[in-house]
């Protein structure tokens, strides 16, 4: 896949939130690896395979029973309730370098608004953080489809070669790449070998990352891709 380009000055940064800005993958690991063994043993990697979907997407895919339903997603929303909500070294500082530079900052989640309300309660000042956050009621289809990063585009009077992807999850990064906006792969959940064929940059740590050094990666050519 040919990597994205980004035409003109980047005017928007869309990130997912669970393991791109949020440190919760391994809490999530555990409860949907947990319920996975209990109710689908036959998929070893089940927590990993549904990692970016929405809980309806989960729910309709491998959970039609509506009985099964009633006990998954209140041991879901138990264990919500209980999850330390941090965010990644150095994100805070890139944020607020992108909104202090006039650009938009968007969050793009596949969690739903009763899991937001609970994040809420533990960083009060989150929305203040964002120009928009994007729930999964604001989208039509679960990530990989491109729906939700172009959906929030729209909301922010943005073109798709005006904005930047920030993913974690295979399911996310093609999403962003489908989207056919720049995407960079925040290394937090996969190795490098694994997240690079699945982006158009990789990026370690969010420590001393700037607007400045992004607009540099966005202007490299494709051979360089990928390469930090």
């Amino acid at each position: 896949m040919t990597p994205a380009s980004v035409h003109n000055r980047i005017r928007a940064v869309l990130f997912d939130l669970d393991g791109t800005l949020i440190d919760t993958e391994d809490q999530y690991t555990a409860i949907w690896g947990k319920i996975g063994k209990k109710y689908h043993p036959e998929m070893p990697d089940f927590a990993h395979r549904i990692k970016g979907m929405t809980l309806q997407r989960i729910l309709d895919a491998y959970f039609p029973d509506e009985e099964t339903r009633k006990v998954v997603v209140p041991e879901l929303y138990e264990h919500e309730g209980q999850m330390d909500f941090t965010f990644y070294p150095g994100a805070l500082a890139f944020i607020s370098d992108l909104r202090r530079c006039g650009v938009k900052c968007a969050v793009v989640t596949s969690s739903n608004r009763k899991k937001m309300e609970t994040l809420r309660r533990q960083i009060a000042d989150f929305d203040a953080l964002f120009d928009a956050v994007l729930t999964a009621e604001d989208f039509k289809a679960s990530k990989p489809d491109p729906d939700c990063f172009l959906t929030a585009a729209a909301k922010l009077s943005c073109s798709k070669a005006e904005c930047v992807v920030f993913e974690d999850a295979p399911n996310g990064l093609e999403a962003g790449r489908r989207s056919g906006m720049f995407t960079v792969g925040v290394q937090t959940t996969l190795t490098k070998e694994q997240i690079t064929p699945l982006c158009d940059y990789v990026l370690q740590s969010y420590e001393g990352f700037t607007l400045a050094e992004l607009e540099r990666i966005t202007d490299k050519s494709p051979e360089s891709y990928g390469k930090k």
